[in-house]
């Protein structure tokens, strides 16, 4: 076997083995806080409490991300008519103050809560603790073969981007691109630890949009 190759499959698994350790640790530790969360989405209006969104993942295949509701219903509908305001660079789609964003919403994006559903996609092994954020199939149509390239890793819940930038939206879309393809070129599972405490940290201040 090539070395490159076996020493790529070795730190594959040492990541597959940590995502499924944090990830069981966290839904059962965090089960609770998922029920609370849970319930005050219901009781905010929103129903059913969690989300299902398709996303492209690992390989291009689509899966199913899950997260708790933030929006009003047919919010993914109402994104047409918004693409004119948006603040990031196309094809991403950001709006600063989302007029779709429920008032709990809006606090559960800020704290990045309304990610934790998503450990379940890491425990079945759709996603990663780290990697690229999974784009939508309508973004995936306009990807250059650079871009594309981010497919080849599995998604994540958070990323550089997460931390470094999450209090900006104006980061264009090429900038994001280069911030994943450096994680995954330069990936250690050093770095995956360091990224997840330090997403912690960002969540707690608040600074998500």
């Amino acid at each position: 076997m090539d070395e490159r190759l076996g020493l790529a499959l070795v730190r594959s698994k040492r990541k597959r083995i940590f995502d499924v350790v944090i990830a069981a640790t966290g839904l059962l530790v965090l089960a609770p806080v998922l029920a609370s969360i849970g319930l005050a989405v219901v009781m905010d209006g929103g129903w059913p409490p969690l989300y299902p969104q398709k996303r492209i993942g690992l390989g291009g295949r689509p899966f199913t991300l899950w997260k708790f509701r933030t929006m009003v219903r047919r919010a993914h509908a109402m994104r047409e008519d918004l693409l004119p305001f948006n603040e990031s660079s196309f094809p991403a789609f950001k709006i600063r103050r989302d007029p779709r964003m429920t008032r709990l919403g809006r606090l559960l994006r800020r704290s990045s809560l309304d990610e934790l559903p998503q450990l379940w996609n890491v425990l079945i092994g759709e996603m990663s603790l780290v990697g690229p954020r999974p784009p939508l199939p309508e973004e995936v149509r306009h990807y250059d073969p650079i871009a594309m390239y981010r497919l080849t890793a599995r998604p994540g819940i958070t990323c550089t981007w997460q931390v470094e930038n999450r209090h900006s939206i104006r980061m264009g879309f090429d900038e994001w691109v280069r911030k994943d393809l450096a994680y995954m070129e330069n990936w250690n599972l050093r770095r995956d630890v360091v990224l997840v405490l330090r997403t912690l940290h960002a969540a707690a201040k608040m600074t998500g949009q």
